[in-house]
């Protein structure tokens, strides 16, 4: 089993990479695919037993990238790589719109010209809607993005869509809920980890004024190595949309999970540029359809997120 890994660096990539020996077993091969943009070189470090690494330093949106060469004789590519940071994304639309966009266009062409599936990871954050709970059926009126980085991945969903017969492309779209738990290249920019951090470091939990008693759907990492693997060996590429979340829950469940590691935590009510999002659930079980069981609890995420902290701030 061969593997490819764009964005391999990241949150999501550096924990994939990891698991792979135990998903795919130990005659597998990872390609490991980053800019280090973000100069995470830990993900790297203590790579685990079993597996065959390689990693490349590449920029997937250059044209000269050899990625179809990279992707051949590969069973899937997983197509981590973009700017990921949704509230950040007003400040720099047309970067994150430039970036994400050639890059899931390169790697696309990449894959049919290799003859490669791939799997591309949008967000549930392409919901934006006054309907109490969405899932994949949902009419256009429940895609409303909030963000510049929400707003391209919908438009890279119809661009998948649209070209995919055109080149001979196999992919399943992947509608991630916010990723939650401890990783090498893990960020601090979404809510939980964000909050398990503020936490830690004695700070207020900075949460947006309307946002405290809205449903959002959250991913454990674990679970979303696992949703990857399971797409990969039932061959689930089927050009449809899927989403993957562990759990719907509001911001006062996660405050309330950290708040029994933390008991005099401090809550801070701030105003954001994308707090006028309603609160919505988002169904699954398209995805558990396939045969898939989600394991993950955001208790558990948190958990390990903060005993991996806590020496932080042990003074």
């Amino acid at each position: 089993m061969k593997i490819v890994v764009t964005g391999a660096v990241g949150h999501i990539g550096s924990h994939l990479s990891r698991k792979v020996p135990d998903l795919f077993g130990d005659d597998a091969e990872v390609i490991m695919i980053d800019d280090m943009t973000t100069q995470r070189y830990p993900s790297l470090f203590d790579l685990p037993e079993g597996a065959r690494y390689r990693f490349v330093e590449a920029d997937v949106t250059a044209e000269e990238s050899d990625l179809a060469g990279l992707f051949k004789g590969a069973d899937v590519v997983v197509h981590l790589a973009a700017i990921t940071d949704a509230a950040r994304s007003f400040e720099r639309k047309d970067l994150v719109e430039r970036v994400n966009f050639a890059a899931t266009e390169n790697v696309a062409k990449a894959c049919a010209e290799a003859g490669v599936p791939m799997i591309f990871p949008s967000s549930t954050s392409v919901y934006g809607t006054q309907e109490d709970k969405v899932d994949e059926d949902s009419g256009p009126s429940s895609l409303n993005p909030q963000s510049p980085y929400a707003e391209t991945k919908l438009r890279e969903e119809e661009y998948l869509a649209d070209i995919a017969d055109e080149i001979g492309l196999s992919y399943v779209t992947c509608r991630l809920g916010t990723i939650f738990g401890p990783s090498p290249g893990m960020r601090f920019h979404t809510a939980v980890n964000r909050f398990c951090w503020q936490a830690i470091m004695g700070e207020p939990l900075t949460v947006w004024t309307t946002a405290l008693d809205q449903m959002r759907p959250y991913l454990s990492l674990e679970d979303v190595a696992r949703a990857f693997a399971h797409i990969t060996k039932e061959n689930a590429f089927d050009n449809r949309v899927y989403n993957v979340l562990t759990a719907n829950a509001t911001v006062r469940d996660v405050v309330d999970t950290i708040r029994t590691h933390i008991p005099d935590l401090e809550v801070k009510l701030v105003d954001n540029k994308i707090m006028n999002q309603l609160s919505y659930e988002v169904g699954n079980d398209r995805f558990k359809n396939l045969g898939f069981t989600f394991e993950g609890s955001i208790a558990a995420g948190i958990g390990k997120t903060m005993t991996q902290l806590r020496r932080a701030n042990s003074a």
